[in-house]
């Protein structure tokens, strides 16, 4: 199996990361779940189920139950979001939507208690179709239940060939009953750039970049946009990361790399895989007045960005405090086909302080409010912000 480095990725667009393995912890825990240590107590209390327990017990039923208990135990003792364990039916799903041609229905999601909290509905997807709202919140798949299963494992059942149905139970936002909503999956494409000239109340020509997810190759599509906007006439830049839930961690650093020439991007620490620093790569475009723009579904990958820019002094970030993922994952494979996906460190922003649980705090605080007449008023206070850099000194 080839190693890949994930988990920098909190909402998830329907199409997951693949990690890597974590091999010597892997060796230790398969050591442990096998029958070779006959005197185990965990292996004895499982044998005593089985031959004494008043109904028929599935051994591995049992054996699933005290993997997935024993990742339960880490996460409560270390407020942990992200560790799960995938059954080997669970494993089998996720590596078959994350390979071949599959497709989904046109949602970016992040993971709650009872399932998954649809970020944001795509343009001319089946979801749109169907008319799935932000704040829905699906808790099953094919009628059954994904209340605590992860988003890796959830969003696998809802991929599959173009063409196939999928039905999701979906708790409406506003409140009332769950309604069952079957949608066709089809080739969704997630573009991870797309921009235009915006203009400020003073008339001042500002470059408007919404960023989507830093999957592979999005730097190079950020850098592209960045500059033809500039080349337009563009005097500032408002990048907006709202419901950007992260993806490669490689991407985040190329993307910050876009304005920060030089210094830390990002250091992680791991117990296992030790400590290590990412610096900008050069070349950054010439600074102008910029604003990034978040929301609580800002995640991961799109954190160490927002941080980076704000701690080197490139942007004021305004909306509202982002999520706050600073650990990474990592996919260990079973011997008996399930996986583990394990939070196996954290990550440092730019001037190395962790967010974990504390999110990016904007320096100007505003949200959208969808009763009042303006589109989008973190939207309008972000270009007011580039436009004020903009004015000479004086007015």
């Amino acid at each position: 199996m080839s190693p890949e480095r994930r988990g920098f990725g909190s909402g998830v667009v329907l199409g997951l990361i693949v990690g890597a393995l974590l091999a010597g912890l892997g060796v230790f825990l398969v050591g442990w779940l096998t029958d070779s240590a006959h005197d185990d107590s965990v292996v004895e209390a499982r044998e005593t189920i089985e031959d004494n327990y008043f109904k028929a017990t599935d051994t591995t039923q049992l054996d699933d139950s005290s993997i997935s208990g024993m990742v339960d135990a880490l996460k409560k003792r270390y407020d942990d979001k992200f560790s799960h364990y995938f059954t080997p039916e669970q494993y089998a799903d996720f590596l078959s939507a994350t390979s071949g041609r599959f497709s989904g229905v046109g949602l970016t999601v992040t993971e709650v208690p009872k399932g998954l909290r649809i970020a944001t509905v795509l343009p001319d997807t089946p979801a749109e179709d169907a008319g799935l709202q932000p704040g829905d919140v699906i808790v099953s798949v094919d009628g059954e239940s994904i209340a605590g299963v992860s988003s890796d494992a959830s969003t696998a059942r809802i991929k599959g060939p173009p063409g196939t149905s999928v039905k999701l139970g979906i708790k409406p936002a506003g409140g009332g009953p769950t309604e069952q909503v079957e949608l066709e999956r089809a080739d969704v494409r997630v573009p991870a750039v797309k921009g235009a000239i915006r203009r400020d109340s003073e008339g001042e020509k500002i470059a408007y970049v919404r960023f989507a997810t830093f999957s592979e190759g999005a730097h190079g599509e950020l850098r592209d946009e960045v500059e033809r906007l500039y080349r337009r006439g563009a005097e500032g830049l408002v990048l907006d990361l709202r419901d950007n839930g992260g993806g490669l961690l490689n991407e985040a650093v190329l993307s910050t790399s876009i304005f920060l020439d030089q210094g830390n991007v990002v250091s992680t620490e791991s117990r296992t895989q030790g400590d290590q620093s990412y610096p900008a790569t050069g070349d950054a475009i010439e600074p102008r007045p910029m604003a990034v723009l978040t929301n609580r579904n800002t995640a991961s990958a799109a954190e160490i960005l927002t941080a980076a820019l704000q701690q080197n002094d490139l942007a004021e970030v305004v909306g509202t405090r982002t999520y706050g993922k600073g650990t990474f994952q990592e996919i260990l494979d079973l011997d008996s086909g399930g996986a583990l996906d394990l939070t196996i460190g954290q990550y440092l922003t730019s001037d190395g302080t962790s967010i974990l649980g504390e999110g990016v705090k904007p320096n100007v605080r505003v949200a959208d409010d969808p009763d009042t007449k303006a589109d989008d008023e973190a939207l309008d206070r972000a270009l007011a912000v580039v436009g004020a850099q903009l004015q000479p000194a004086g007015n």
